[in-house]
């Protein structure tokens, strides 16, 4: 269930080179349909869209936008402890990225004011997929960074089902502050907020998971609309020496492997005996688990034990891997974890869950994977916010830098340019 390699084997560096790699996600085989699907909501709309959803959804919804979309009836249809659990995940995800808030800057260097200013962007959307996927912590992860950004409009992208299913969903979204609801998924969903139909406005910013249609339909409209990134499956890597647990190391790797088939549930230790260990937990584990049989399959696809010498080699392949959630499950976990430079968000301690990252520590859990945190982030208040630098000169200022301002313009050919330095300071005309 559980593949073992040891640092000494000549399958060591094989493998650890493949999960470097492994967010090249395979977008060709599905690139023309998207692409398809992309121009034809462009060409034709809402009507378009609303094909997508018959033929590949089977529902045709009565709106296709709805800023009216029952979330504050839907929160309190809920019982009041799951009312309560949402309720206490939003305060405390609220009260973390509100730390996030960026001013700007401004000062004042020999006449010239220097600054940066920040603006939230206009409009928004939040994917979120549906069918067997319906997370709300999703949905309170991305949105409420959105809101304390101070974005205006604020749109929540699902299928929805019209029935009792969207409650939980509708009553996140109530308590992040999505101002409307665009019911539809998939690549057709992504190119109706990119682009814009007769009723669903065009908005700046896409952020959220979802399967590889919808991630190659977020490549394709980059450029026209920002993106956070293009997420791939869900991965966690424990770092284990002799002080970790062997069952709940196991129960963390299938805390992701029960996402999807195609999750990855990564080792690195210092014991064999310790990884043979967690193979077994694993195996019995797997059987009460409801969602038993796509974690085993995500075992067997892309579960690993790496068997390394020492500390310092624990640190080096998990700065390969560049995980998506890194746990450290080792004596003096906080020295390892501040050797770590590339990981998602970092889970430090035997009594430090990834569940609680997933659901209510604080920060959002919309991650970068496939390794994409050696220049990635997670989701935050910053993603939804655009910066001007500011440049106001004082006209001795400007007399000061003249000749070095034109020097470099003219190093560059740019007559034009120093000219116009030239024509302020009095020093002839264009």
């Amino acid at each position: 269930m559980l593949t073992i390699v040891a640092h000494d084997s000549p399958e060591f560096g094989p493998a650890l080179a493949r999960l470097a790699c492994r967010g090249e996600l395979d977008f060709e085989k599905v690139e023309g349909a998207v692409r398809t699907i992309i121009a034809d909501v462009r060409t034709r709309g809402d009507a378009a869209v609303r094909d997508c959803i018959q033929r590949f959804e089977h529902r045709s919804p009565a709106l296709l936008f709805r800023e009216d979309y029952g979330g504050a009836a839907a929160l309190a249809r809920l019982s009041p402890e799951t009312r309560g659990v949402l309720v206490r995940a939003a305060d405390r995800i609220t009260r973390f990225h509100e730390r996030q808030r960026d001013a700007g800057f401004r000062y004042v260097e020999d006449g010239v004011t220097l600054g940066t200013r920040t603006q939230p962007v206009e409009r928004a959307a939040v994917y979120a997929p549906g069918g067997k996927a319906r997370y709300p912590s999703s949905v309170l992860m991305a949105a409420i960074p959105a809101r304390i950004a101070g974005v205006r409009s604020l749109f929540l992208v699902t299928p929805l089902a019209d029935d009792a299913a969207d409650d939980l969903i509708l009553a996140a979204a109530h308590l992040s502050g999505v101002t409307a609801v665009v019911d539809a998924g998939g690549a057709q969903a992504i190119a109706a907020v990119a682009y814009g139909t007769e009723s669903i406005p065009r908005v700046d910013k896409i952020v959220g998971p979802g399967n590889i249609y919808v991630a190659t339909a977020k490549r394709l409209v980059f450029g026209a609309v920002s993106i956070d990134s293009i997420a791939g499956p869900s991965e966690i890597l424990v770092l284990a020496d002799h002080t970790a647990n062997a069952r709940v190391v196991a129960a963390d790797l299938l805390s992701q492997a029960e996402h999807d088939e195609a999750a990855y549930a990564l080792l690195a230790c210092t014991s064999h005996a310790f990884a043979e260990a967690v193979a077994r937990e694993l195996t019995e584990q797997l059987e009460s688990l409801p969602r038993g049989p796509i974690a085993a399959t995500a075992l067997r696809a892309n579960g690993l034990a790496l068997v390394v010498q020492d500390r310092d080699a624990l640190v080096s392949v998990a700065n390969r891997i560049a995980a998506e959630h890194l746990s450290i499950q080792t004596h003096e976990a906080q020295l390892l974890a501040d050797r770590i430079e590339r990981a998602g968000a970092i889970f430090v301690g035997h009594a430090t869950p990834e569940a609680a990252g997933d659901y209510f520590a604080g920060p959002s859990h919309v991650l970068p994977t496939g390794g994409a945190v050696r220049f990635g982030s997670p989701l935050g208040v910053y993603d939804f916010m655009t910066r001007s630098s500011i440049i106001a000169y004082e006209p001795e200022a400007l007399v000061a830098q003249s000749a070095d301002i034109q020097a470099f313009a003219r190093l560059e050919g740019l007559e034009a340019h120093a000219r116009a330095v030239a024509v302020r300071v009095g020093q002839g005309r264009p």
